[in-house]
């Protein structure tokens, strides 16, 4: 086998098993937000709102408008963690594309939603995390709108390939709170606590992360679609590292989650 060929398969390899690690701590998180949020609002029990979510921005009696915004963020996370993913897996593209037309449309529907929504709480309930958190995750708001109407744009002028490119990046971007807790779980539990972290949320691992849990995955995709399109095959071998690095990563932080976070709070 060349070394082309071995190269290509070692990125792909991980690229998948990265994506397997993925896949399964959304649908913890998706099953999360459902046992919490989703039975609280079905059985009429609000105060399961604010189980993990400080006073003043979880269910708030009056505020219709917050709210309704709040609602609207879960369950726009609950469509991510469950549906936007499929629309990443190749196989179905080709062997339902009605489905995969469909799901995208949805796709970019919830991504604006999300990016609106998120800003709405952030500027009317004030930083849930800090400030340094709320301009990251206005940040995010704003990348993700353009990425999403990007990939919009290119799908209806049936630019495929570059359509996917911008495609990948509003998915990565929507999984910005998801990455957040995965990072914060994976810096406590590997210094043996909250090092770092202020309850102002000013801490400098605070401030890293308000911005690394929407920029750094952003570079790691960007760095994987040089590699695959434009690199040789030490730079699909380097590429394929970083990537038997994030699943690794993934994988632990969604255990740590699961374990940590989601459990106790149901």
């Amino acid at each position: 086998m060349s070394m082309e060929k071995i190269a290509a398969k070692a990125l792909r390899t991980t690229t998948v098993a990265w994506f397997a690690a993925l896949m399964a701590g959304l649908w913890a998180f998706g099953m999360y937000i459902v046992g919490l949020y989703g039975v609280g609002a079905v059985t009429g029990r609000w105060d399961r709102w604010n189980v993990m979510l400080p006073k003043g921005h979880g269910y708030t009696p009056g505020d219709v408008s917050g709210n309704l915004a709040l609602g609207v963020h879960l369950l726009m996370a609950t469509f991510v963690t469950f549906m936007a993913a499929l629309q990443m897996i190749p196989d179905i593209r080709t062997r339902a594309p009605g489905f995969h037309r469909w799901n995208g449309r949805v796709f970019v529907a919830v991504a604006y939603a999300i990016a609106g929504s998120g800003v709405f709480i952030a500027f009317t309930r004030g930083a849930v995390a800090g400030v340094y958190m709320a301009i990251g995750n206005t940040l995010n708001a704003a990348l993700l709108t353009a990425c999403a109407t990007q990939a919009l744009r290119l799908a209806m002028a049936r630019r495929f390939e570059a359509h996917r490119r911008w495609a990948l990046r509003t998915f990565v971007l929507m999984l910005g709170v998801f990455f957040y807790r995965l990072g914060m779980m994976l810096w406590f539990t590997a210094h043996g606590g909250p090092v770092g972290h202020t309850k102002a949320f000013d801490g400098p691992f605070d401030i890293f992360l308000a911005f690394a849990h929407v920029l750094l995955p952003l570079a790691v995709l960007e760095l994987y679609l040089l590699a695959r399109e434009r690199g040789g095959p030490w730079a699909a071998l380097a590429m394929a590292g970083v990537m038997a690095v994030a699943a690794l990563a993934t994988a632990a932080g969604g255990v740590l989650a699961v374990v940590g976070l989601w459990l106790p709070s149901l």
